[in-house]
């Protein structure tokens, strides 16, 4: 989520289960819980959307390729290198 969305969005309080020793060395070190659970949890997001649209894309993505390495890459003639 980009970080101007995540300061206007709605919160809401929930819980979450850590390990002892994580959740002592974090509030040791100072860090915000809240503000860690979020971008690890919002980084997840990314990476399961972006897997999940790899597979839902694999076959166009696969059908390209093979155009590509038949025919080569449209424009090539115009590109400069």
């Amino acid at each position: 989520m980009p970080r101007s969305a995540s300061l206007t969005a709605t919160r809401r309080a929930t819980n979450v289960t850590l390990p002892d020793a994580l959740l002592h060395d974090a509030r040791q070190l100072g860090i915000n819980l809240s503000q860690a659970c979020e971008r690890g949890l919002a980084e997840a997001v990314t990476e399961m959307r972006r897997q999940r649209w790899l597979e839902h894309n694999r076959d166009a993505i696969r059908a390209w390729n093979e155009h590509v390495a038949v025919r080569g890459l449209p424009l090539a003639a115009y590109r400069q290198f």
